[in-house]
Formats: structure tokens, sequence, C-alpha cells
């Protein structure tokens, strides 16, 4: 009967979810709006539909752990371990100073300190799962405001075992020995940073030989064995279960499966994490809400402007922009699901003044149904407030100054992983560059480097033109958001309208966007990896490399509509039968072993060893046509090579160690 009775509480959730949920999508209202609004009519406050909620809770502490997972496996475990000044010193502010300022206004208004410092606990947690669907839905995890909301969210989500274990001090029931929490925080602490590194080894050698049976089914078990049993081990540490799901997403996204590990997960998490968000709205008592309107509106206000002006201070005090602050604060402002765990656990022990729980659900609900709405709009209330944040800061005028005095250069707004590689071919290869960036650590990590960097944001118009814009040949935006590269395009294309804008995108939807913006090429991870699997197949056919290379040209130049559906295939391989296909071109590097050191053309004898001809070598950017007896093969040398494939495979390995 049970059994029955919850899954006829599934199909009443899930029925009601989904006209509420299309028409939010209709009025261009955030879906997760919807699901609080749905789980408002069906609760116990609403229609009544649901009575009991336990089943509900338990399905919606797994929809957050497998949203945390997906989460995770999103983000790069690389990245986060960058963040750790920024989890526990950001995060340690904004804790803290929430904390003290809510207790301090508390007890200015007559409270005991017991429930100041309670409510003021309650009040500096935020909402990991309502964030973080939300960042990823707008593609923002890896920004420079994502980066900072997660390492703020982290440190308050590993501060939910000591609270609740000073619960009972704090209620007067015992003392607890602060000694005793310590450990338990340093020991939960330890507990992750075994899984984390103890994990990145037994990941990638189990799934390595997981998935040479080429059996799905079996990736996908090992993969939600790996979710599951990190939450375990996270649970019996005292930590939630969305902890442990979100360090093995971590985990797993940095080995080369967390691709195919994400997109098994996905469709669990589209309905797990909905029937959490229904079981959020379902808290809310809209009678009740009615009653206490004139305290609940005034108490909203000065939550989301405490909130919002400690992040901006946490996040200002590790290095962050001010509009990056800003954005970060008001993304930030509402009470958390953790909220609602630790009041739960303080309501028995009577750390809430009569009266004063249901005025704290109506505000924890109301301000995650505000959430999304803030977050959409806190990009142009950021640029409003902080215009002057648009332009560089002080430590990267110098550099931005010697920029505006270049010209034909490349700029590179973001410094992550493919704006680092970018700038240091770039740099191989002699070519100007400048990077602008607005996260202080990956600033720090460019100077490191030696790269010229400027700081600011490089999608704001100001800032493109302290580094040359007007001037440079290439512009490249290798940044993860989309709304970000889509402005900074405009503006630079309005700077520079003859310059080579080049975007890296992680979704197909965002090409014709940004291509009608002013891109003049967008790079999409996902068709980059098809092109060179298409290139891969060519060679096992033996069609010349010249010809491999024209036809990826081809795909990229008519923006993929090849791979998006788009165009017919029009590639013709088999007239290259015909189209001297035995005349292929290759170019290889001398490498520094290689037996021809020291050779000269005349005494290799090329041609007579392997049918190959040789064309030029190219040293050090110059190409040498004439065979010269005083000419010798040196390390580096680039020998162009022409010849049928047997005649270029035998010559190259002559080249080679």
């Amino acid at each position: 009967m049970s059994e029955t009775s919850l899954l006829i509480d599934l199909a009443l959730l899930v029925g009601m979810a989904i006209p509420i949920v299309a028409l939010a999508h209709r009025l261009s209202a955030p879906p997760l709006v919807g699901f609080l609004v749905a789980g408002v009519l069906v609760g116990p406050n609403g229609f009544g539909l649901i009575g009991a909620t336990d089943e509900v809770e338990l399905l919606s502490e797994v929809g957050v752990a497998l949203l945390l997972f997906a989460v995770g496996l999103d983000l790069s475990l690389s990245h986060v371990r960058q963040w750790a000044r920024a989890v526990f010193l950001g995060g340690g502010l904004q804790m803290v100073g929430t904390l003290l300022a809510v207790a301090a206004a508390a007890t200015a208004l007559g409270l005991p300190p017991v429930h100041g410092i309670f409510y003021g606990a309650l009040a500096a947690m935020s909402s990991t799962a309502i964030v973080t669907k939300t960042y990823s839905d707008r593609a923002e995890l890896d920004s420079a405001h994502g980066r900072a909301v997660i390492s703020i969210l982290l440190f308050q989500d590993l501060c939910v075992l000591p609270l609740i274990l000073m619960l009972p001090a704090l209620a007067g029931l015992g003392a607890v020995d602060m000694a005793t929490v310590g450990i338990e925080f340093l020991s939960g602490i330890a507990i992750i940073t075994a899984l984390v590194v103890g994990g990145r080894f037994i990941v990638t050698r189990t799934l390595d030989r997981i998935v040479l049976f080429r059996d799905r089914d079996l990736f996908t078990l090992c993969v939600g064995f790996f979710c599951i049993g990190t939450a375990v081990v996270t649970e019996l540490a005292g930590f939630s279960i969305a902890i442990g799901a979100f360090i093995a997403g971590l985990v797993i996204s940095e080995s080369e499966y967390g691709l195919q590990a994400l997109s098994d997960v996905l469709p669990f998490r589209a309905m797990f994490s909905g029937i959490f968000f229904i079981s959020i709205g379902m808290l809310l008592d809209v009678s009740a809400v009615m009653t206490q309107l004139e305290v609940l509106v005034p108490l909203l206000a000065v939550l989301f402007a405490v909130k919002v002006a400690l992040v901006v201070a946490s996040v200002v005090a590790v290095g962050g922009t001010l509009s990056t602050a800003l954005i970060s604060g008001l993304t930030l402002a509402q009470v958390g699901e953790f909220s609602i765990l630790l009041a739960s656990v303080g309501l028995p022990l009577g750390l809430f003044r009569e009266g004063d729980y249901q005025l704290f659900l109506s505000t924890a609900v109301l301000s995650m149904m505000a959430t999304p709405f803030l977050i959409r709009f806190a990009r142009p209330i950021a640029e409003r407030i902080a215009p002057a944040d648009r332009g560089l800061r002080r430590s990267g005028e110098a550099e931005a100054a010697s920029a505006e005095t270049m010209s034909d250069h490349t700029i590179i707004v973001g410094y992550g992983v493919a704006g680092r590689h970018l700038a240091r071919v770039l740099d191989a290869a002699g070519i100007a560059c400048v990077v602008v960036e607005h996260d202080a650590n990956l600033v720090r990590h460019a100077r490191e480097d030696g790269v010229p960097v400027a700081f600011g944001d490089g999608t704001q118009p100001a800032v493109l033109e302290h580094v040359g814009a007007r001037f440079a040949r290439v512009i490249v935006f290798a940044i993860s958001s989309p709304t970000d590269e889509g402005r900074g395009v405009a503006a630079a294309r309005d700077l520079n309208p003859a310059a080579r804008i080049v975007v890296r995108a992680r979704y197909t939807h965002s090409i014709d966007g940004l291509m009608s913006l002013g891109a003049s090429d967008v790079i999409v991870e996902e068709f980059e990896v098809s092109i060179e699997l298409f290139s891969k197949a060519l060679e096992s056919y033996r069609i010349p490399i010249n010809r491999i290379w024209q036809e990826a040209e081809t795909v990229r130049t008519e923006h993929y509509g090849l791979l998006r559906g788009t165009a017919q295939p029009d590639l013709r391989l088999d007239a290259l039968k015909h189209l001297g296909i035995h005349d292929a071109l290759e170019l290889v590097e001398i490498q520094a072993r290689a037996s021809v050191i020291g050779m000269s053309a005349t005494s290799l004898q090329l041609r007579r060893r392997t049918g190959a001809v040789q064309i030029a070598v190219v040293r050090e950017g110059e190409p040498i046509y004439r065979r010269d007896t005083d000419f010798h093969y040196q390390p580096g040398d680039t020998v162009v090579l022409v010849g049928d494939r047997d005649s270029l495979d035998q010559a190259i390995a002559l080249f080679q160690e």
C-alpha cells in the first residue's frame, strides 16, 4: 500500500509540475519557479493533494545528490584546487560575518543571544541546489562569479556538521567540547581529501578496465557506484550525501570519461532535482505568508541587503572585482536548504521563539523563489552600480597602457586552460599577445608565466580598448559563459570591424547567436572532437593530409553545418581517387636524436632511399629551397615532403628518433 501511495504522490508531483513549468517557460520565468509553485499547490498548505511528505523528502535528497554530482562532472578538479583561498577565506568571512551581523541585530531588537546566534547561522547558509542548478543551466559555473559563488557554497556546506554539533550546547542542554567539534570538522576535511586523492587513482584505473567491455550499462553501474559510495562515506563522516556526490563528480570529471558519465546522469537529475524543488515549495504556507506580510517584506529586504553586502566584502577580500562581487552577492542572497535542515534540528531544542519557525520557513522559501530572478538581473544591476569596474584595476594599468601601443597583436579574453595554452603557442610562434582576465588568481598565474596580462572584464568596451582592440588582428574569447561571450563579441566587433574574432563555445546552440553578433569563428568543443575523429578516419583510407585539412576546414567554414544537420555532405571523397590521391604532402620536424642530424640533402639521398621528394626545409621561419652542400640538417628544422603514402612514411621515419 505504501508503495502505491508513493507512486500516486510521484504522479501528482510530476503531473502538476508539467503544465506549471510549461507556463513558466511561456512567461519567460525560470523553470525553478514553476517547480516551487507546483510544490505550494500540491502540498499540505495548498490543495492538500499530498499530506505525508516523508517519502517525497527522501526522493528530494536523492535529487540534490544527483544535481551536485552533475555539477561536479561539469566542473574540473584542477580548477577547484585553485579555489582553496576563496573557499576558506572568502567563505569564512561570509559565514562568520553574516552570523555575527544577524546575531547583533537580533540582540539589539531584544532577542536573547541564543536565538540571535541561531538565527544568524540560519541566515548565513545559501541554497547550493538552486544556485548550482541555475548556473549550470546558464553555463556560468566556470565564470569568475561562478567560481566565487561555488567557493562560498562549499565552505557553507562544510560548516553544516559543526553547526549541528553545536546546537545542543547553544540550547543549554549540555556542554559540547569545542575541541571535539574542531576535531570532527578536521577529520571530515581529512576524509574528503582522502576521497579526492584516492578516488582519482581508483576511478581512473577502474574505468579504464570497465570500458574495455564496451558495455554501456556496466559503465553506468560503475559510475553510479562511485557516486553512491562516496555519498555514503561522507554521510558516515557527518557531512551531507550531496557533498559526497559532488566530490565523486569532480573526481570523475578529471578522467576522460566525465562527458559520458554526465550524459548518463542527466535524465535522472532532471527528474529527482525537480522533486527536490517541489518539496521545498510544499513547505510554504500561503495563509501564514498573508498574515505575516507586514513583517515578512521588510525581513526579506533586510536579509537580502545584509547577505549581499557581506558576500561582496568577502569576494573583494579574496581579489574579485566589484562587478563579480555584486553578482555573487545577489546570487547568494537567499536562505538555503541546509538552513531548513538546521531549523528542523533546532526546533525541538527550543531555539525558535514562538511563531518564528513559520516566519523562517516563509522567508526561506520566498527567498529561494526570488533567486532565479536575482541571478537573471544580477549582471545589469552590477554594471549599473559599479561602472568604474568596467575599466582596469591599477595593478593592470601599466600592462594595459603598453598594450594600447600594440598593433597587429592577439587579445585573449580569459586565462583558463584554453587561454593559457593559446598564449603559450603564440609566444612560441613569436606572435605578440595580451591576456585580459578578471580573476585575481588567474592574473597572478599569467604574470608568473611571463604573459602580458591586464586585470579587467574583457567583455566591456573600455577594457578592450585599453588593450588595443582597435588595432588587434585577432581577438579570442576563451571563457565559458554564453552571455558574457555574446556581450564581448558585440563590443569587440564594434571597436574593430576588421578583426578576426574567435570564440570558444561549449554548446552548439551558441553558434548562430555569436555569429550574428560578429564572431568570425565559433569553436565548439564537442564538434572539434568529431572533426578529429573524421580526420583520423580519412587518414586510414590514405587520403592525403592536405586534402583532409581542406575538408576539415570546409566543415568549420560553414559553421559545423554538416555536423549540425543544417548542410548537406559535399565532400566528394570518391573524386579524390581521380584527382591525384598519390600526390600527398607532409611536414615533419626533425627530432633531436634523428639519424639525419649533420647530414646534407645530397648525402641523405632521400628519393633513392624512400621515393619521397624534399621540396624545402624551413629553419627559424625561413624556407630553404636550394640544395647547398654546406647545408646540414639540424634539430627543429621542418622538412616539406611530397610522395605517395608509403614513401612518406619511410621518409618521416628518417627524421624522427
